[in-house]
């Protein structure tokens, strides 16, 4: 059946890599076979991950997932179909790449008794893990190399078995649902839908668009349709039939199928919201923003109601306040068995009308035979409602522009209550952040804000000038302050993940620090008792337990404080064993405040956790780490902060630099930038336009902006907006002027938006064509983010070899 996909599939991969091979001005090397760093960072690399947690609803268990290592160079090859804005395993009508879980371990979260799951898959590749609403039970389904079969974890046995043959349909996620009678509601691939379509030998005509002059900007998405054939494939593996699975696998079909790209069940059980998608498809935009019907079914299968019928969006304004018209965000109130509530725009979805009310906000009882009530509506854009009862709700509205957010206290009660404003901040401020509501669960299932009266129980990051100390809090509705109930303490980083009775005096943490692999720990304010360690997970990385970790404060010559983090070799003393060299790893981000902007990020406490994308593995090379190092640009008021980039994040560097040089830990001459994303866009800038470095590093980035028109990062303007700002910005524009070495990596399978593989191929050609010393790597298969073995290690191994020449040893 999948003959002629799969061969087109690897014709493209034998293509894609003759190309490589070809690519003279991309590939002056010697061997084009995978290499390994030295063995102290692989030995990094390889050590075993660290189980991840779900907590059961009440917290009185959690399930403890074991996730496999880095998957093969082998398995990315497998065949992949790209189209819709999405990557699909053909093979198994589910996603092409995602993580899995081999094992599933449950722990009582206050006796701390483990228990192996039993009769799981052989090479288990699990996920979707969902928990029955007596959490009795907890379905989930299992990955193999030909499909996705559902099975049952029995949560009073512990013994799991399988439900279903491999029918499950998990191309747009979203696979299942618990019915109130313990029924599983699964997204099945259509069992009708016949063979997949075969390419035509020749075309039938040629691939057309049309534009009727309305104007549509769009990001740069990929992975988009092309054609009628791979319009034919994206309606084949989108076919779907909904199925109710008993406890026992019987399988019953509901209602009629179609192309489901979401299904929500109310939560009294009794009704079935549907995203349907349909025709026309497009060629400009992903699958999210398809035309779809939203229908409501009742649970016979029947559609009792097209609720809405939402047109294909590819005219949308631009800027990031800018949304679509027509009803969006479509949801169930969390507090009512059967109620719908949704948004829409006043503004024609333009946030550069002016207008009174931005947005409405309506609801609508089952049986949904009556009108829609005007429910509240907002200044600025609609954020989102926290429910509690129907007294009781939190109602945000921001406005990214100015990064404004406001939080009301309504009275669900009474629709169009103004209620009261109870907090008004930046969203970019962490000192001032009193956090989000703690959630507990109600009579449906559902999550609603635990409160005590006008009490509402908060966690937040607790961000201060020492760097971020969470806390658990009570934010009194009426007089707008707060009552901290508990708070992380020095030398640790502790944050609530669970709070498990009412009165928020028992819940359950995670706590780390420098040297602490986080943890769960049980903790009871109102009883005297030293907390409690629920899980004991060992330090993954012995070798460098004894690094030393520093945040360090530091000032721009504005007078802006930013701060970094320096990580050093064990033993290492700056008056003993004089200076190093030093990789710095940074993010631009931008701020519409310079008090803001200067704030503490981060914190000194946490646990020293190494990614693929790490720059600490180099400490065990010799090297000082810069890492989180701040590269704040600033733009107040009407002014924009790209208006300033250049100039803030040159500031931001020289900062940087003298604060690393004047503590005595680094040698000016041997120091390197480097970044992913933005961050090779960072890198990229830099080196064109100082001469502070002696290399950079830059992965995945974008570097011509003329390719990134309508819009990119925080920048709202579109290139005819403001063509100074995006050629000035531009590193390509600026190639001549690169002086200092630079690294290029990138991963062919790019599909984040704006930073496809020919940003770093055109940008390594013009280095090449004025002269600069660079090196372009593409990594076959590989995304935005590095998820191969044989890649992550030949990408650490070409970045060592990079400092090693041209910062260590720099002559």
């Amino acid at each position: 059946m999948l003959y002629s996909l799969q061969n087109t599939v690897k014709a493209s991969m034998w293509l894609c890599l003759a190309w490589i091979i070809t690519l003279p001005s991309a590939f002056a090397q010697s061997s084009l076979t995978y290499q390994k760093p030295p063995k102290e960072i692989a030995d990094l690399v390889l050590a075993p991950s660290t189980p991840s947690a779900s907590f059961s609803r009440t917290g009185e268990f959690m399930l403890l997932l074991e996730r496999s290592g880095n998957p093969s160079i082998e398995d990315l090859a497998q065949p992949e179909l790209r189209i819709a804005g999405m990557r699909i395993n053909p093979a198994t009508n589910g996603p092409s790449r995602s993580g899995a879980v081999e094992n599933v371990k449950i722990k009582n979260t206050r006796t701390g008794v483990e228990t192996q799951i039993k009769g799981l898959p052989t090479n288990a590749r699990l996920g979707g893990f969902a928990l029955s609403k007596d959490e009795k039970y907890a379905a989930v389904t299992n990955t193999s190399n030909t499909g996705i079969s559902l099975w049952l974890v029995d949560l009073t046995t512990f013994e799991a078995k399988k439900l279903t043959d491999e029918i499950v349909n998990d191309v747009m996620g979203g696979t299942m649902s618990w019915t109130p009678d313990n029924k599983i509601l699964l997204k099945a691939i259509n069992p009708k839908r016949g063979s997949i379509p075969v390419a035509p030998l020749a075309p039938v005509g040629p691939t057309i668009q049309e534009t009727s002059g309305n104007a549509a900007p769009s990001r740069t998405y990929q992975d988009l349709l092309t054609n009628r054939h791979e319009e034919d494939l994206f309606a084949y593996f989108m076919d779907s039939q909904l199925m109710l699975i008993d406890l026992d696998g019987n399988k019953t079909a509901f209602g009629q199928p179609g192309m489901f790209s979401s299904v929500s069940l109310s939560p009294d059980g009794k009704y079935v919201m549907i995203d349907k998608i349909k025709k026309p498809f497009s060629y400009l935009v992903p699958a999210s923003r398809f035309p779809y019907d939203v229908q409501i079914w009742d649970m016979t299968g029947k559609n009792i109601k097209t609720f809405a019928e939402i047109p294909l969006d590819e005219v949308r304004p631009t800027g990031f306040d800018a949304t679509v018209t027509g009803p969006r965000s479509i949801n169930w109130r969390a507090d009512k068995p059967a109620t719908l509530y949704w948004v829409e725009a006043q503004d024609g979805g333009d946030g550069r009308v002016d207008v009174a009310e931005r947005d409405i906000v309506y609801t609508l009882d089952a049986p949904f035979s009556g009108n829609k009530v005007k429910f509240a509506s907002t200044a600025y854009r609609y954020g989102g409602i926290s429910w509690s009862d129907d007294n009781f709700a939190l109602f945000s509205e921001r406005w990214s522009a100015t990064r404004k957010q406001i939080v009301r206290l309504i009275n669900p009660s009474k629709p169009m209550d103004k209620g009261t404003v109870i907090i008004e901040r930046s969203s970019d401020d962490i000192y001032n952040d009193p956090g989000s509501p703690v959630f507990t669960t109600n009579q449906y299932g559902r999550s609603v804000i635990l409160r005590k009266g006008d009490d509402v129980f908060m966690t937040s990051e607790g961000g201060s000038p020492e760097g971020s100390m969470p806390y658990l809090s009570t934010f009194n509705v009426k007089t707008k302050t707060e009552k901290i109930l508990w708070r992380s303490q020095a030398p640790y980083y502790e944050r609530v993940v669970k709070v498990l009775n009412n009165d928020a005096t028992e819940f359950i943490t995670s706590k780390e620090g420098i040297e602490l692999q986080p943890n769960y720990w049980l903790v009871n304010t109102r009883k005297r008792i030293a907390p409690l360690q629920i899980t004991n997970f060992e330090h993954p990385y012995e070798s460098i337990k004894g690094i030393k970790k520093e945040l360090v404060k530091y000032k721009r010559n504005d007078g802006l404080d930013l701060s970094a983090v320096v990580y050093t070799p064990e033993g290492y003393d700056p008056a003993k064993d004089g200076r190093l060299p030093v990789l710095m790893w940074a993010y631009p981000r931008e701020y519409k405040s310079a008090a803001v902007a200067s704030q503490v990020r981060g914190s000194l406490y946490r646990f020293t956790r190494l990614s693929w994308g790490s720059p600490l593995y180099w400490v065990t090379q010799g090297y000082a780490i810069m890492d989180q190092t701040e590269m704040p640009i600033v733009g107040e008021g009407d002014l924009e902060p790209n208006d300033f980039f250049l100039e803030q994040l040159v500031a931001n560097a020289e900062a940087a630099i003298d604060y690393i040089v004047d503590s005595g830990i680094g040698d000016r001459e041997k120091i390197a930038v480097g970044g992913h994303s933005y961050g090779a866009f960072m890198t990229a800038n830099l080196l064109s336009h100082t001469n502070l470095f002696a290399a950079g590093i830059a992965r995945s980035g974008a570097y011509n902006r003329t390719l990134t028109p309508f819009g990119f990062q925080y920048e709202q303007r579109t290139y005819w907006e403001a063509p100074d700002v995006y050629n000035t910005m531009a590193p390509f524009m600026h190639a001549d002027k690169v002086k200092t070495p630079i690294l290029l990596i990138h991963g062919m399978a790019d599909n984040n938006a704006g930073t496809f593989p020919i940003q770093s191929e055109r940008y390594y050609n013009a280095l090449k064509g004025h002269g600069a010393t660079t090196r372009l790597v593409f990594l076959p298969h590989e995304s935005h983010g590095y998820a191969a073995e044989e890649s992550i290690l030949h990408t650490l191994y070409e970045q060592h070899e990079w400092l090693e020449k041209y910062v260590k040893n720099k002559k």
